[in-house]
C-alpha cells in the first residue's frame, strides 16, 4: 500500500519534473517585456527587419517601430550588420521570436529626458508644426506637443508661427497619457523678467481695459498700468482714454517675478496733472527724454517709504 503510494507520487514528480523542463526550453526567461537588448542586423524583409539578439530565434522589429517617423527606406534606419540597442514590446511567440521597438525606446529616452526638463523647469527651443483654434502642436524631440492658444505670445496669428522655432518652457508632462503641454509666454517671461528693470521705459500695445487698470502688452510679457498710477489728475473712466490695441508707453515701477507681475506707470513720465489726457501724443514722444526725471523721483520717493 505504501510502496503503491509512493510510486504514484515520484510518477507524478517525474512528470511534473519534465514539463517544466520542456516549458523551459520553449520559454527563454532571459529575454522579457520591457528589456532593453543589444542586438545586431540580420536580414530586412517587406514588414521590417530581423535582429539577432543571441536567442534561439531572430527577434523581429515591424516597419512601424523602426523610427518615431515614417520609414521609406529600411536600409538608412537600420543597415545589415550594424549593432544597436532594442526595446523589447512583446514576448516570445510559440516560435520563440520576441518583437523589438526602436520608436517606443526612442520615446522612452525622450521621456526620461523631459521628465527631468520639467522637474528643472527648463526653457527650450521647438519647431510648431501646426495650428488650430486651440492653439499650436509643435514637435518636442520628436513627440508631439501642444501650446493653448492662451500660451502664444502673438495668439492672432498662428498662421505665421507654422515652421518657426520658438522657446518654450512646460506646463504639463505626464508620461503615462503621453501628454505634453507647453508655454510660449512663460518661457518668454522668465527671459523677459532677467531684462527689466524698475525705472526702465517700456513701449507695448493695450491687450485689454479694466474699471481697476491697463493691461500692456510688450516683448511677450504683460504689465498692469493701474488707474492710480495713470495721472496725477483723477482719472474715472480709463475707455474714455484708451482703446484696445493702442500702443503706449510706461515706466516700470514695480517687479515681482514670483508672482509674474509688472507694475507700470505713465503719471511720472507728466510735466502736470493730466497731461497725458490733454497731450498724450506729445508726452509719449518725449517719454525717454522725462525718464530721467522721473527715475530720480521714484527713487527718491522709494528712499522715504524706506
Amino acid at each position: 500500500m505504501n510502496s503503491k503510494s509512493t510510486g504514484s507520487q515520484g510518477a507524478k514528480a517525474s512528470f511534473s519534473m519534465d514539463d517544466f523542463a520542456k516549458a523551459l526550453e520553449q520559454h527563454n526567461y532571459e529575454f522579457q517585456k520591457g528589456q532593453v537588448v543589444r542586438g545586431r542586423v540580420e536580414e530586412h524583409d517587406s514588414n521590417g527587419a530581423y535582429i539577432d539578439i543571441g536567442a534561439k530565434s531572430p527577434a523581429f522589429i515591424p516597419l512601424q517601430e523602426v523610427a518615431l517617423k515614417v520609414v521609406g527606406n529600411l536600409s538608412e534606419y537600420l543597415p545589415l550588420e550594424e549593432e544597436r540597442e532594442f526595446l523589447i514590446i512583446r514576448e516570445q511567440n510559440e516560435d520563440g521570436q520576441v518583437t523589438l521597438s526602436l520608436r517606443q525606446l526612442a520615446i522612452k529616452k525622450t521621456w526620461d529626458q523631459v521628465t527631468e526638463m520639467f522637474n528643472s523647469g527648463a526653457v527650450i527651443q521647438v519647431r510648431v508644426t501646426g495650428h488650430n483654434k486651440g492653439g499650436l502642436t509643435v514637435d518636442v524631440m520628436g513627440m508631439r506637443g501642444f501650446i493653448p492658444r492662451s500660451h502664444v505670445v502673438d495668439r492672432d496669428n498662428l498662421q505665421s508661427l507654422v515652421g518657426q522655432l520658438i522657446n518654450v518652457s512646460f506646463l504639463e508632462a505626464n508620461r503615462e497619457t503621453e501628454k505634453l503641454v507647453l508655454s510660449q509666454r512663460a518661457a518668454t517671461k522668465s527671459a523677459g523678467f532677467s531684462q527689466l528693470e524698475i525705472g526702465q521705459v517700456v513701449e507695448g500695445k493695450i491687450s485689454s481695459i479694466k474699471q481697476f487698470g491697463v493691461f500692456l502688452d510688450f516683448d511677450g510679457i504683460t504689465g498692469l498700468l493701474h488707474i492710480k498710477e495713470v495721472s496725477q489728475k483723477y482719472i474715472n473712466n480709463l475707455e474714455k482714454l484708451f482703446v484696445v490695441g493702442q500702443v503706449i508707453k510706461a515706466m516700470i515701477i514695480g517687479l515681482n517675478e514670483e508672482r509674474g507681475r509688472i507694475s507700470l506707470s505713465t503719471k511720472v513720465l507728466e510735466s502736470f496733472p493730466g497731461e497725458i489726457v490733454e497731450k498724450i501724443d506729445e508726452m509719449m514722444a518725449a517719454a525717454e527724454e522725462r525718464s530721467e526725471k522721473a527715475r530720480k523721483i521714484l527713487f527718491e520717493s522709494e528712499k522715504v517709504d524706506t
